[in-house]
């Protein structure tokens, strides 16, 4: 293994089991890539992605969603279980400020602040899923009930059908 990231370690400490696989991305970080990478079923590979929700401060309230790679999040939806009015992507350049990661290299687990998190219900299907390890080149096998509860997520419906 290369290197351990910051996501192993904080699993190892906390004794919650995981797999590593490494790859080499060649430019391509998406989750789909990923997937075929290490070869894991598309459903089985997950992706996170940064919301945020404009407040009466004009700030902004983050929110994070980890959806299947090859599905699209509903931002109706995502808003909705996060009891917001609405819900945009996060500007790509405010992802490493604000979470600590990467694009291509967002984990659920271990970003700068514990923001609402919610888990795509289709994890509930395997007994594992797969998600970032903190840095590109990296995903990790976990057990999506064991993911939830650490990181304190709510299984939900959140995509939509392209």
């Amino acid at each position: 293994m290369s290197s351990r990231t910051n996501v192993m370690r904080i699993l190892e400490t906390n004794k919650i089991p995981f797999d590593v696989f490494e790859y080499d991305p060649k430019n391509q970080v998406d989750a789909i890539s990923v997937a075929h990478f290490i070869k894991e079923p598309e459903e089985q590979v997950f992706k996170t992605l940064v919301t945020q929700s404009p407040t009466l401060q004009h700030s902004f309230e983050h929110f994070v969603f980890v959806i299947p790679a090859a599905s699209n999040l509903d931002l109706k939806k995502a808003a909705s279980v996060a009891k917001v009015k609405s819900l945009e992507m996060l500007p790509l350049k405010q992802l490493l400020p604000l979470t600590g990661y990467i694009h291509g290299g967002c984990s659920p687990i271990g970003m700068k602040k514990n923001f609402s998190t919610f888990i795509d219900e289709t994890a509930l299907l395997y007994d594992t899923i797969c998600v970032s390890g903190g840095k590109i080149g990296i995903t990790l096998k976990i057990n999506p009930h064991q993911l939830a509860s650490f990181i304190n997520a709510s299984f939900e419906n959140l995509t939509r059908e392209e």
